[in-house]
């Protein structure tokens, strides 16, 4: 099913996107429609795959996790056994919060998110135990000055 939002569907996408625990009634005003149009719209959006999964935004220092290191990969490996591997490899570790694969000198590059960096280490060393990489490049984030979800609507 192909999907091109309009324009209250936009609004609708900025609101969840804004804060996805308000009521319907909350949405519908702030969209100027009614509970209803505004729920079918919603059902509508998610079986068109543009709403994906709905979670929580946790605050991962308060948490405990106070290290945050961008992870720089460079291989020599590019079969498929080792792509599948390393894959398996970080959908296993939950410390991985994002992970891409990219065009230019650099393979592919992670999110990593650990309490501090003896966590960051155990993590280094578990995924070379278990995936042959050439180069592992960490870089810690000192601060974290914009981190969104958020599509510019």
């Amino acid at each position: 099913m192909s999907v091109l939002p309009d324009e209250i569907d936009r609004k609708i996408l900025a609101e969840l996107q804004r804060d996805a625990s308000q009521s319907l009634d909350e949405i519908a005003r702030k969209v100027g429609s009614s509970k209803t149009p505004v729920w079918n719209r919603i059902r509508k959006l998610r079986e068109a795959g543009i709403i994906g999964q709905q979670t929580v935004v946790l605050n991962a220092e308060a948490l405990g996790f106070e290290a945050c290191f961008f992870v720089l990969i460079r291989t020599s490996e590019h079969e498929a056994g080792w792509q599948e591997a390393f894959l398996q490899a970080l959908l296993s570790r939950a410390e991985v919060q994002e992970a891409h694969r990219l065009a230019g000198d650099v393979d592919y590059i992670l999110k990593v998110r650990v309490k501090n960096a003896r966590a960051y280490d155990a993590f280094y060393q578990a995924l070379i135990s278990e995936v042959r990489v050439h180069n592992v490049t960490a870089l810690l984030s000192m601060e974290e000055i914009k981190s969104t979800t958020n599509l510019p609507l």
